[in-house]
């Protein structure tokens, strides 16, 4: 707590009828006790030490205090913590729980390696199938940041990311993969096929067993990644904007559906499918059309055809709402990033800079989906990060520590004892932190 503390009391004699005092002189206290739990995790995914090995320290080695991987680990338990701002690390470098936890290309590569790694020991033959997820989203600027562009469907200056996610089999955590800083202006397109040709590498290395589905928003919908991913050997339901003939092509069943919403009052959905090829594709394709007429009370009938294309065998109706708009589960994991762990400081002037915040934002994101997985079976199995934090992370504790000396032992052993709360922690708590061996525990320095 630093300069924070003072030993003056506050009396409130009006409020109450019995007499109450604050104090506020706990010079070993913190507010985020349960921030051991990301060093835990951190330590089964091995993520910090692999992203610290891609970086070089220029520094003159005789004049470092805190190394590279303590300064990244520093930085990315903060961000988990709520703290998104790299000046909080002033503040934060005498709280006694951050103490304790104390080339971007590659340490990419290295951040996706960790996570599949951790998941290769945890399935191994198990993963049957594999589901990589790609979505474009928007990192609004209010500076003079480089390659910040005017984007017109967001109406605003940005960043354009992309972010990459994987599901194994049908299970229902998406895991964050890559996260990629884009210019505001890039089309949805730019580098999706280098960031899932890179990740399906890897994905195969671990999983050689495992079929790869990809699915992707409209942007992505051109001739040269349906050639690349079928080459590649993958499934793919990628969805398609509407255009003049594919309009054309979904008028039957677009009259089946008003006749079917007039005649029941509801909204009315009719599927069907067609092979299409737009001027730029190498063959004609499967389309999925779905025909809706979507009612709202008080409201005109509203006519929504969709279009999705896919190699998927399968009736439509079946491939759209059950496999297609599974994907709408990533928007969950973006507004995480977004308002959970705030991706979107990305307010350095240069481009790389920025580029190398957010990943710094994912590594504490892996770390929370690893906390939140440890978390099955509790009321915290599926929680948004900011549940997590707060639930798990900022709890108030005191921490007594205490120093022993022997003769002729070059180290000395500091013993930190964590006092949780006067009120005992529910069973979920107590189950997580059994889980990943967490409570009282010792360090050689």
């Amino acid at each position: 707590m630093g300069d924070d503390i003072t030993r003056q009391s506050v009396l409130f004699p009006r409020l109450f009828s019995k007499p109450l005092r604050a104090q506020f002189d706990e010079r070993h206290g913190s507010s985020d006790g349960g921030a051991i739990l990301l060093k835990g995790c951190d330590a089964q995914l091995d993520l910090t030490r692999r992203l610290a090995s891609c970086l070089i320290d220029h520094r003159q080695e005789g004049k470092v205090e805190h190394p590279i991987r303590d300064l990244l680990r520093q930085r990315i338990f903060g961000i988990a913590c709520g703290y998104a701002a790299c000046n909080d690390a002033a503040r934060l470098g005498s709280d006694p729980i951050h103490k304790l936890l104390i080339d971007l290309y590659r340490m990419g590569e290295a951040f996706a390696e960790c996570v599949i790694e951790r998941h290769r020991r945890r399935l191994g033959r198990r993963c049957k199938k594999l589901t990589i997820d790609l979505d474009p989203t928007d990192d609004p600027t209010h500076g003079g940041q480089q390659l910040t562009f005017f984007n017109g469907h967001y109406n605003s200056w940005c960043y354009l990311p992309v972010a990459a996610f994987v599901t194994f089999n049908g299970e229902p955590e998406q895991y964050l993969l890559s996260y990629v800083l884009r210019p505001g202006n890039a089309p949805a397109k730019r580098g999706a096929i280098g960031i899932v040709r890179r990740l399906l590498v890897r994905l195969r290395a671990a999983f050689p067993r495992a079929r790869v589905l990809v699915r992707l928003d409209g942007g992505f919908a051109a001739g040269e990644i349906f050639d690349f991913l079928e080459a590649a050997g993958c499934d793919y339901i990628v969805a398609m904007a509407k255009n003049k003939r594919l309009a054309r092509r979904a008028q039957r069943l677009m009259g089946t559906a008003r006749r079917l919403s007039r005649r029941t009052g509801k909204t009315a959905h009719v599927y069907g499918q067609t092979l299409y090829a737009a001027r730029r594709w190498s063959s004609k394709r499967r389309v999925i059309i779905k025909a809706e007429v979507v009612r709202h009370p008080g409201r005109e009938p509203k006519m929504n055809p969709r279009f999705v294309v896919t190699n998927l065998k399968g009736p439509p109706r079946r491939l759209y709402e059950k496999v297609y708009c599974a994907r709408a589960h990533i928007e969950n994991r973006i507004k995480e990033l977004h308002h959970g762990l705030e991706i979107d400081r990305t307010s350095c002037p240069r481009f790389l800079a920025n580029q190398f915040r957010v990943l710094l934002t994912a590594a504490a994101y892996v770390l929370m989906q690893e906390l939140r997985r440890r978390a099955a079976g509790t009321s915290l199995a599926r929680a948004q990060v900011s549940t997590l934090r707060e639930r798990l992370l900022k709890l108030g504790v005191r921490i007594e520590r205490s120093v022993r000396r022997t003769v002729n032992m070059p180290t000395r052993r500091l013993v930190f004892r964590i006092t949780w709360p006067v009120r005992c922690p529910q069973p979920w708590l107590r189950a997580i932190c059994d889980r990943t061996m967490f409570g009282a525990w010792s360090r050689k320095r």
